[in-house]
């Protein structure tokens, strides 16, 4: 029950995050893969603007994870690209994270038997022809997200 929404520009991919990020709770975990400048940092933008947070978003590639919190929610936003494998995941912690708010994760391809049994896999893929387009994939684990993923029709 995969679902797939093609973009058209960086609009529209914050758009799409919004939309996601009104639908996701607490303990929810999203992860991202697409090569660099695919879009995951400006995905993770939409969700934080749905929260009131786009203002403070910055790329986590040199401090593994970033914290943005409201009075709302708790939102862990994860680059896990410069850790070796799961275990240094584990070591700073990663996995506490998963129930103190929305995780979002990118590169988590590289830690993917950290993961909870349970979250949404996103997939990010520039077009070769026209480079403000992306088709982004939505791979459900877990019949949360497979709800989700219905509301997102």
């Amino acid at each position: 029950m995969n679902y797939t929404f093609s973009s058209n520009s960086t609009k529209d991919t914050l758009n799409f995050g919004r939309k996601l990020a009104s639908l996701l709770k607490k303990g929810d975990v999203i992860t991202l893969s697409g090569e660099l400048g695919a879009g995951k940092t400006k995905f993770t933008e939409g969700i934080l603007s749905y929260f009131n947070l786009e203002s403070e978003i910055s790329s986590p590639t040199f401090t593994i994870v970033n914290e943005y919190v409201n009075d709302k929610v708790n939102i862990y936003h994860f680059d896990v690209y410069r850790l070796e494998d799961s275990s240094e995941f584990y070591e700073i912690g990663g996995e506490e994270y998963f129930d103190k708010g929305i995780c979002i994760i990118e590169w988590a391809e590289l830690i993917e038997d950290a993961l909870p049994p349970e979250y949404l896999k996103i997939s990010i893929i520039k077009d070769d022809l026209n480079e403000d387009k992306r088709i982004i994939k939505l791979e459900p684990f877990g019949n949360r997200y497979k709800d989700i993923i219905n509301h997102l029709k």
